[in-house]
């Protein structure tokens, strides 16, 4: 194998429950969470040395050397692995920085599955596990590829029922917004927990099911970036919307919808009424399994 592309795709929290805060500081999350089918690209190359190249619309906004978190996650794989290996890395940056989308953890996640696959080798599953941890506490969610509840401080994975067939509108309108900032930010009593058991029968009765919980980092976000009130209300106000959320600290947004059409319908909408927003459409993704091809 001399080349390998892999998916990096957006991770949505389709709820987020912040459920206490540890003595290190750390706050315990209960959160369902899946993909959409948008995302930025890994693509691995046999070389004797680890470089990384950056392509793509955001490319600008991310660091170009080692505070960049693929080269991160390289760097930690080729050590736990103790083995003086090489590859050129390539990251096709699609999706927008500081968005909620967990870009920068899937990117590492998807550099980790790139390489153990060009390298032929790997660590032990919990060593690998507690690597991707220490690199982000989405990478674990994003390493497994699937539709999880995460629990803890994103190390607890419990694998979720089938979700339905749905299409996602995602809009991010401009705003970069920190993570610890919008955590710090926080106010209020912490929620319970409040997981699910059986799988919804459609679009329609996931949305009653989320509509039950929320994402407990809305208010100070919203308070950060107005404008996210401003997207929320669009995408509810569209055609066949079956909720819309803001996913993990934001600023993106995304909405539910039974139907390819009326996704597509309200991001062209979108697109005309505020072409200063970033908005695209993809399907709902439970398993990331099948986004890995060989590079052409």
């Amino acid at each position: 194998m001399s080349a390998l592309t892999v998916a990096a795709p957006a991770k949505l929290n389709l709820y987020l429950h912040v459920t206490g805060r540890r003595p290190d500081g750390y706050h315990t999350l209960d959160s369902l969470v899946a993909f959409a089918g948008i995302q930025d690209m890994i693509r691995v190359e046999e070389s004797r040395g680890l470089t990384l190249d950056i392509e793509g619309p955001f490319k600008d906004d991310v660091p170009h050397g080692e505070e960049n978190i693929v080269l991160q996650a390289a760097l930690a794989l080729r050590e736990k692995l103790e083995a003086p290996m090489g590859a050129k890395i390539t990251l096709v940056k699609r999706l927008p920085v500081a968005s909620g989308l967990g870009g920068g953890s899937a990117d590492a996640a998807a550099t980790l599955s790139a390489l153990m696959q060009l390298w032929k080798d790997a660590p032990a599953d919990d060593e690998l596990m507690a690597l991707a941890l220490k690199l982000g506490a989405d990478v674990p969610v994003c390493l497994a590829g699937q539709a999880c509840f995460v629990g803890g401080i994103g190390e607890e994975l419990t694998p979720a029922p089938k979700l339905p067939e749905s299409w996602v509108v995602l809009v991010n309108p401009g705003v970069p917004l920190s993570t610890p900032t919008v955590f710090a930010a926080r106010e209020g009593d912490f929620s319970r927990p409040n997981r699910f058991d059986y799988a919804p029968a459609d679009g329609a009765e996931l949305a009653a099911i989320l509509a039950e919980r929320t994402n407990d980092l809305h208010v100070s976000a919203l308070t950060m970036a107005p404008v996210i009130g401003d997207v929320l209300k669009a995408l509810k106000d569209r055609p066949g919307c079956r909720l819309a959320r803001m996913s993990g600290s934001g600023a993106t947004c995304f909405a539910l919808f039974d139907t390819a059409d009326a996704a597509i319908q309200t991001t062209m909408a979108l697109d005309k009424d505020h072409p200063g927003w970033w908005v695209k459409t993809g399907s709902l993704i439970c398993d990331t399994g099948t986004l890995s091809r060989p590079a052409p």
